[in-house]
């Protein structure tokens, strides 16, 4: 089992910027990607970002490159999103997610464990 704890969500201008991190605990030696996902009121969950755990390899949805950056720190089991030039459509209640499955995805299905959540609001 894998334990997901987000932290870092928050309310922000537009224009602004935020980090999100995960911090991942029990069996991580299990990962072997970590991903962070959004999903708005009455909208489907949607794919951000994603990274391996042992190439550091990374993958964005269009939406946010160039404006966001998923990076590892794999002493501390910890997964950042740093989020810059945030628009108001970038509110969403953030997720991070972990997979064990063994290959990296851009859809839920991929991850096999979840965050609680953590609240994004940018203002305009």
């Amino acid at each position: 089992q894998v334990h997901l704890v987000e932290s870092g969500g928050g309310l922000v201008q537009a224009g602004g910027s935020l980090r999100l991190s995960c911090a991942a605990s029990g069996d991580t030696i299990c990962i072997s990607t970590m991903g962070w996902f959004r999903q708005a009121p009455g909208k489907e969950r949607d794919f951000i970002a994603a990274i391996t755990w042992s190439t550091g390899y990374t993958y964005y949805a269009d939406s946010v490159k160039g404006r966001f950056t998923i990076s590892r720190d794999s002493a501390r089991n910890t997964v950042y999103l740093q989020m810059n030039s945030l628009k108001p459509e970038d509110t969403a209640v953030y997720y991070c997610a972990a997979s064990s499955l063994g290959y990296t995805g851009t859809y839920p299905t991929a991850y096999n464990y979840w965050g609680q959540g953590t609240q994004v609001t940018v203002s305009s």
